[in-house]
């Protein structure tokens, strides 16, 4: 899938989740593209590639991985949630961070880039770089335009 595809394919669920748990779609999109390589990678339409713990109640999708474990990187088969669509695994996402304290000093932000600065700076990712490539997608593909209000149909003619 093309970055051009995958920003149509998904920026609906985004915009949807958006108006429901104040996420913003630009941080959304750009976290989804990151994680799973445009959509290459997002078996059982988890972009996010969010393990399914013995909390989850919905379907699983097994896949090798890699972790950490206290000496080397070493390849395991895990659990990962499953979704049955895109807006599925967005809304899963979407409330992972509304309902997460950690991420509760986001939320003060509309703004994509400084959401995306503050779940870094929360511990979202252990990459130092992780806002910033948020943000560089965000800026390259013209994200921050999905934050904006959809027109209304009378706006729209």
């Amino acid at each position: 899938m093309t970055p051009t595809s995958f920003i149509a394919a998904i920026s609906p669920a985004a915009r949807n989740a958006a108006a429901r748990f104040k996420v913003p779609a630009s941080v959304t999109v750009a976290q989804a593209a990151l994680e799973s390589g445009w959509g290459a990678h997002a078996p059982g339409h988890n972009l996010f590639g969010i393990k399914a713990d013995s909390a989850w109640k919905g379907e699983t999708t097994i896949q090798a991985t890699h972790e950490w474990n206290g000496h080397q990187m070493v390849e395991i088969q895990a659990a990962f949630r499953a979704y049955p669509d895109w807006q599925g695994s967005i809304d899963d996402h979407a409330l992972f961070l509304a309902s997460n304290p950690r991420y509760m000093s986001a939320f003060a932000f509309a703004d994509g880039a400084k959401f995306a600065l503050a779940i870094a700076k929360a511990g979202y990712a252990t990459d130092p770089q992780y806002a910033a490539k948020l943000q560089s997608i965000m800026a390259a593909h013209g994200l921050y335009a999905l934050d904006e209000p959809a027109p209304s149909a009378q706006e729209r003619g």
